[in-house]
């Protein structure tokens, strides 16, 4: 399969333009597509409306679980839970208010949030999925930091979870009550069973195509890999209740106009995922202006993007396509300029409301209006290539002004190493074991999973990767030169800790476990070292200089990054816990010197783990 181009279940389905044509086959159709002819238009209106009806007709169909949910959440951010601007590591403390005032001014604000949680850490020890909620003593509060500000809070299940634990269902109920979230996302799955367990205020929102017969108690679904129409389509769980809530999404693109568009014309919404489990996926400033722009409107007039008088391609056509929507009497249009230059002509032929005055209240403009007599009027103007725009009879006219898109430049960053701590001596300590320095070229192994290794995007603008290009074994060479320099043959011991933290447990013999990065190193500032890097890790390994103790845990070294949005570090040496059960679990059991992992840093003191110890280095002279 080529990974850049949408496999087969994800292309958009044609509708027969045969009067009569049987409709059944397309109730589980990601996106209709719009035919090219815009001739075609108004009978593919028609089938339109024909299989919505029979649809709700062929399932009973039922929508009153939307009387009693939140609506109208149009933008979502998929968030890690410990992202930089997010929680403040250096102090331990969430900043929530900062994180909203920065998405404000980015992408016009977020109506909800998703605190991703434990993948891809989970897996490194025996705890579960709710586990890695249930240890943040803040999370309540951070709950309701969110909810104060108007955003909605969403939780992430995991349905392949098989650690230990109760019945999912029940973890799960247990959990949206003690924290009072508004919603689960619903990882992996289009639909679940979990309805009965949960409050009805509760949102589900399923993994791309939810299925039409759950469209009545799944209010909403992340639109995942729907491709479109070359003329832009509908969507079909959109089209079927107006008020199911979709969020298109494309995690690995660096463009975003194609989902922008769709979500315009089709009155939803966007996830916005810059963090992709630990890799930097930003949005463009073009994207985030045109997304601002959405979101005027989105906030001004949700009523009438979920209204049932919804008409899909209205206007004039020639890459210029717009839908309309009627709430109260009052029209408004949604426009895209599919145009790869500026556009500046009519977008729609109407009739003139009359005492209103045509605007545009995505950019905050005058529109151009021409009387084509007989109480019709066309409407126009300028919109930038690629952007969006709005129409609707306001009641007080509206200053010009002028609105360009910004850079679309992919907003690149760098994950930057910590600078290791020189901590140097003339001779070799007790219990360690010299390293002659040098120059090594080094043959690195790691899973390719969806976190990269150090920092890299994985699968820049590809589709859906899928095995083999998903979990199987990457491949890295790297040339280093390092100094001469010790490290400890063993793991520092439980017993050698309690040295240090007298309240410190464990078997005197094993390894010193249940400490985090800055733990360790706390630990060998005291003793007068340092963590050794991967690279001194690996060469001293692949020399059998040195050994391990059993139970075998990771290795923590000093090869901390950080891209000023996820904080990461290199652990080596592999465990004895090996969760099962799932591709998506944190590598386990022994490995081999030349494997790396790169372990995600909670805070909270989350990322100590009885899977995960360390050892010491020093320099020479």
């Amino acid at each position: 399969m080529n990974p850049y181009v949408p496999r087969p279940i994800d292309l958009p389905t044609p509708l027969p333009l045969v009067p009569g044509a049987d409709l059944s086959a397309l109730d589980e159709a990601k996106v209709f597509a719009a035919p090219d002819n815009p001739a075609d238009w108004p009978l593919w209106r028609d089938q339109l409306a024909r299989w919505r009806a029979e649809a709700r007709d062929r399932i009973a169909y039922d929508g009153s679980h939307y009387d009693s949910i939140p609506l109208d959440c149009f933008t979502i951010c998929l968030a890690w839970l410990w992202d930089e601007t997010l929680y403040d590591h250096r102090r331990k403390v969430f900043t929530v208010d900062s994180f909203l005032d920065a998405a404000d001014r980015d992408f016009g604000g977020f109506d909800g949030v998703v605190l991703w949680h434990a993948y891809p850490v989970i897996g490194i020890d025996s705890r579960n999925q709710f586990d890695f909620y249930h240890e943040v003593p803040d999370l309540p509060a951070v709950v309701e930091a969110f909810q104060r500000r108007g955003v909605r809070v969403f939780v992430d299940y995991n349905p392949w979870d098989t650690l230990p634990g109760g019945p999912h269902a029940e973890e799960l109920a247990k959990l949206v009550e003690q924290l009072g979230v508004d919603g689960v996302f619903l990882d992996t799955l289009k639909e679940s069973d979990l309805r009965g367990a949960l409050p009805e205020r509760v949102v589900l929102e399923g993994e791309s195509r939810v299925p039409l017969a759950r469209v009545g108690d799944h209010a909403m679904s992340w639109a995942q890999w729907f491709a479109d129409s070359a003329v832009p389509g509908v969507l079909r769980a959109k089209w079927f209740e107006r008020r199911h809530m979709m969020h298109h999404t494309r995690r690995w693109h660096r463009d975003h106009l194609e989902e922008l568009h769709s979500a315009w014309l089709n009155g939803c919404g966007m996830l916005v995922w810059e963090s992709v489990f630990g890799v930097w996926v930003g949005w463009n400033e073009r994207d985030r202006s045109v997304l601002r722009a959405m979101r005027r409107v989105q906030k001004a007039y949700p009523e009438w993007l979920r209204s049932e008088s919804w008409t899909p391609l209205s206007g004039t056509g020639e890459k210029v396509f717009s839908s309309r929507w009627v709430h109260n009497g009052l029209p408004l249009w949604t426009v895209v300029n599919r145009h790869s230059d500026v556009y500046d002509g009519p977008w729609l032929i109407t009739e003139d409301v009359p005492g209103r005055h045509w605007v545009d209240p995505a950019a905050g403009i005058a529109l151009t209006v021409t009387a084509l007599g007989g109480g019709f009027v066309e409407i126009g103007g300028r919109i930038p290539a690629g952007g969006v725009a709005a129409v609707f009879p306001a009641l007080e006219p509206i200053s010009p002004e002028r609105i360009e898109l910004g850079d679309p430049a992919f907003p690149a960053r760098m994950a930057v190493r910590r600078p290791t701590p020189v901590v140097r001596r003339s001779e070799v300590p007790q219990g360690m074991v010299a390293v002659e320095g040098g120059r090594f070229e080094l043959t690195v192994e790691y899973r390719q999973r969806e976190t990269g290794l150090y920092g890299e995007t994985p699968y820049v603008d590809e589709w859906k990767p899928l095995p083999p290009r998903l979990h199987n074994r990457a491949t890295m060479r790297r040339t280093v030169e390092i100094g001469r320099f010790a490290i400890g043959v063993r793991e520092v011991t439980n017993a050698q800790y309690r040295e240090f933290d007298p309240g410190h447990l464990g078997e005197d013999d094993a390894p010193a476990t249940g400490v985090d990065l800055e733990d360790a190193r706390a630990y060998a500032r005291w003793a007068g070292m340092r963590l050794p890097t991967e690279d001194e890790w690996q060469i001293a390994f692949g020399a059998g200089l040195v050994s391990r103790a059993k139970p075998h845990v990771w290795n923590l070294t000093e090869s901390e990054h950080s891209d000023g949005r996820t904080r990461f570090c290199i652990v080596k040496g592999g465990s004895e816990f090996r969760a099962s059960g799932s591709e998506w679990y944190f590598d386990g059991g022994p490995q081999a010197p030349c494997v790396s992992a790169k372990l995600l840093l909670l805070g909270a003191g989350l990322t100590r783990s009885p899977s995960i110890g360390f050892r010491c280095a020093i320099d020479l002279e």
